[in-house]
């Protein structure tokens, strides 16, 4: 089957839920779903929904992909990182000096109950590239800027012409090292990527030209898969490099034995640990997912002592308004950060510590 008409049939609706999963809920609850689905929708492919078990009220791809009446808690924000202050074309966001962030779509084959831009994903183009030239002479006319992140959304839902479309654009520009995608269908939806031989041609010619970096997003080791195993090799024989990011959730991956099995099937697979990010406090993520800061801390290190070297090359970072910041570790009431990557000059590599409580998530 066409991986298309595979993501026409994705679960969308609570009855449709309920036709392929034992949920056991009461007629106040369906209510409530129903209305977080209108405000945030819920999308998930068959294949993704095929890996829960069914037996398991606590299982994690459960808890990833299906809504929780926790979603109603707005507390937070929607926007923890200022995207919209770094929007310099409207879909190209330039927060780091040699960085393009380009929100190639606000669609995904799954909409994860974890998203940090639930503003945005399935539910608004306002922030969505649709000014592909002016995005294209801004970044030529920037030579600062040395590599191109696609995103979305997902950039793996835009069609393979648009694919094709910035490839052929960014790799004709001189100062850019490399082009990353930014993609979950990996993990979600792996068949978009070995069904389809049209977007594997694209991605080994375009990675003759430029060097392409595909960067996406395991959770959990129940989402290493051979489908997903599959997907990846595809990318791998293309000549496309592959990196993941991780986000520490709470009830999914918050113990060092989940993550140090993540990162070392992931290692196994030929995939490179990238960062491990502590979940943003989004109006209706936070207080469903979010770790506390030390307890976080303590998980990364006991999982860094399981791992090899190649394991353990991710940080461990948040990235709020200000830039992206390393926790380096922890010291009584005070835990030590540093500015990975950063806003602004004067904050380029600065060192500083910072009382924290020991519920406290965020800085």
């Amino acid at each position: 089957m066409d991986w298309r008409k595979e993501l026409k049939e994705n679960v969308t609706t609570v009855k449709e839920l309920k036709h392929v999963l034992p949920l056991n809920m009461e007629p106040e609850d369906t209510n409530k779903m129903e209305k977080i689905i209108k405000s945030y929708p819920m999308s998930i492919p068959k294949y993704y929904l095929s890996l829960i078990d069914e037996t398991n009220d606590n299982d994690p791809i459960k808890k990833l992909c299906i809504p929780s009446i926790k979603e109603t808690d707005l507390s937070g924000s929607f926007d923890t990182s200022g995207e919209l202050d770094n929007t310099v074309v409207v879909g190209l966001q330039h927060k780091y000096k040699q960085t393009a962030l380009v929100l190639s779509t606000n669609k995904c084959a799954m909409y994860c109950r974890h998203c940090f831009r639930k503003r945005l994903v399935g539910v608004s183009d306002k922030e969505v590239s649709n000014h592909f030239g002016e995005i294209i002479t801004y970044i030529r006319e920037h030579d600062e800027i040395s590599n191109v992140l696609l995103s979305g959304g997902d950039a793996f839902l835009n069609n393979n012409q648009k694919i094709e479309s910035y490839l052929r654009a960014l790799s004709e520009i001189e100062h850019l090292d490399l082009i990353r995608f930014g993609t979950r269908t990996p993990v979600v939806f792996p068949m978009r990527i070995y069904e389809d031989e049209e977007l594997l041609n694209i991605l080994k010619e375009y990675s003759k030209k430029k060097k392409i970096y595909l960067i996406t997003h395991f959770n959990h080791p129940k989402e290493l898969t051979s489908e997903a195993k599959r997907a990846i090799n595809s990318l791998i024989t293309a000549g496309v490099i592959v990196k993941n990011q991780t986000v520490l959730l709470k009830g999914i991956n918050d113990n060092s034995d989940t993550m140090a099995k993540l990162l070392k099937d992931l290692t196994r697979f030929g995939v490179i640990p990238y960062y491990i990010f502590q979940c943003r406090p989004v109006s209706g993520v936070k207080n469903q997912f979010q770790v506390p800061l030390k307890k976080a801390y303590q998980i990364i290190q006991e999982t860094k002592a399981r791992l090899n070297g190649q394991g353990k090359c991710f940080r461990y970072v948040l990235s709020n308004e200000t830039g992206k910041i390393e926790i380096l570790g922890n010291m009584e009431d005070e835990m030590i950060f540093k500015y990975h990557q950063a806003k602004y000059e004067k904050d380029q590599g600065r060192l500083f510590t910072l009382n924290i409580s020991e519920n406290q998530c965020w800085i």
